[in-house]
């Protein structure tokens, strides 16, 4: 099954346990989020007018990112007008964790998972002061 959901003024297709980059949401990572349905596909598909009753998508949080630095240079040439300006746009990783029908509501909690990326550093074995001392001496 799959559906469309609206979110940001944009519609995007997903299914369960699929991850995928939103606009920036205003919640924390781990929390539960539910999304409306436009359109529902699968053995039943039903098109809403606007939204589908009855019918959600709920989505993990699982971390906030940034886009790629997107340069704006205008120039206007024999002015001596120039002008450089950058932008990053804010993003929302969320994991679809189960389309909802009938009305029914979330049941799954969230599973504390991180977003694929990089790994944490491991941090290095601190000796304490006594050992540096025997070390010195």
């Amino acid at each position: 099954m799959f559906a469309v959901i609206k979110q940001g003024g944009k519609h995007y297709t997903v299914a369960a346990d699929q991850t995928i980059e939103l606009g920036k949401i205003a919640a924390k990572p781990g929390e539960i989020v539910t999304f409306p349905v436009t359109v529902l596909g699968g053995d039943k598909p039903s098109v809403g007018v606007p939204l589908v009753s009855g019918a959600l998508v709920a989505a993990e949080v699982l971390s906030h990112t940034r886009g790629d630095k997107v340069i704006a240079f205008k120039k206007r040439r024999r002015q001596n007008s120039r002008r450089k300006r950058g932008h990053r746009q804010d993003y929302t990783m969320v994991r679809i964790t189960e389309i909802l029908t009938d009305g029914k509501q979330p049941s799954k909690q969230a599973t504390g998972k991180r977003a694929p990326g990089k790994p944490k550093a491991a941090k290095k074995p601190q000796a304490n002061k006594s050992e540096k001392k025997a070390a010195e001496a």
